[in-house]
């Protein structure tokens, strides 16, 4: 049996499942994309190939086991993205928490079934329907649990909302001793430069006490303050608009000084290393144009 337990972002990393690009399908139609990103690049020929994928999908598997990390993959499907494992299920304490997911990803959580067997019943958690959560919107901070979400009237309209208020007081409710704070995100349909689309887009704790983060992500000013507040802003590093769409905030902690970072991010990658951290560099810019990067293709099961 697994013992799960994630507390926040950065302690040391055990076991994760690693999304996979293998058998990633034909290129979507327009009206098939999730994401504003997505559609730019189907539009204008750039979608990234199935070959490339896999070779920056691998280059993440290596630095795993460079670590000694524990690393699961989806059981394959033919013809089907299972890159982005964060979308469909997440980790809080012991706790298995499956995504209600788009109708069309179903099957992505189906092939994580021989995880899930190895996982007590008891830990797994099946949300109602009308609660809407991804593991994308689910940051933990020790005591603090922050949710990306949508407070729009037109929530119903976005498919770039894909958290509600719901499924913040859902969490609420299964961690009553937790500080659960929600922050209400920028979404757009059509310019990825001003959608967030998970919280992990424009914020992500790093190291033990920094961050980094997009003001411009959140709607309102008094969301992003709260986490200056709880950081210090001299411990946030502030990104650009363009720096928000290339996916700087999306990197992943291996351990409070070692982190997985697009070998592009330059400007992100010299802080980091003049704040003590580790930087392992792959390519992922191909992986990135699904408007998805690191944190987005692994779903960690067991940190210290």
């Amino acid at each position: 049996m697994l013992s799960l337990n994630v507390k926040n972002e950065t302690s040391r990393l055990r076991t994760v499942v690693l999304g996979t690009a293998i058998s990633n399908g034909p290129i979507p139609l327009l009206d098939e994309a999730y994401d504003p990103k997505s559609i730019e690049h189907i539009k204008a020929g750039t979608y990234p190939l199935e070959a490339d994928m896999v070779k920056e999908m691998e280059a993440v598997a290596a630095i795993f086991k460079k670590y000694n990390v524990n690393v699961f993959r989806p059981k394959l499907i033919e013809d089907y993205n299972q890159i982005f494992a964060r979308d469909i299920a997440f980790v809080i304490d012991n706790k298995f928490i499956k995504a209600n997911i788009l109708p069309d990803r179903e099957q992505e959580l189906e092939a994580l079934q021989d995880v899930i067997n190895l996982i007590n019943p008891d830990h797994i958690i099946t949300p109602p329907e009308d609660v809407h959560i991804e593991g994308g919107d689910v940051m933990l901070f020790n005591d603090h649990i922050f949710i990306g979400t949508y407070k729009g009237d037109d929530y119903a309209n976005h498919i770039t909302a894909r958290t509600n208020l719901e499924g913040v007081q859902f969490i609420k409710e299964l961690f009553p001793n937790k500080i659960v704070k929600e922050f209400d995100l920028v979404k757009s349909k059509t310019e990825a430069r001003d959608n967030a689309l998970h919280l992990d887009c424009c914020f992500q704790p790093v190291g033990k006490d920094k961050g980094i983060i997009y003001k411009d992500g959140f709607r309102d000013e008094s969301d992003y303050l709260y986490l200056v507040d709880i950081f210090g802003e001299s411990n946030l590093f502030h990104i650009s608009r363009d720096e928000m769409y290339n996916m700087n905030s999306n990197i992943f902690s291996i351990d409070e000084n070692v982190v997985i970072s697009e070998v592009k991010f330059v400007r992100l990658n010299t802080w980091l290393r003049a704040q003590g951290i580790t930087v392992e560099e792959v390519p992922y810019a191909e992986i990135s144009k699904q408007e998805g990067l690191l944190r987005c293709s692994t779903m960690p099961l067991i940190r210290d």
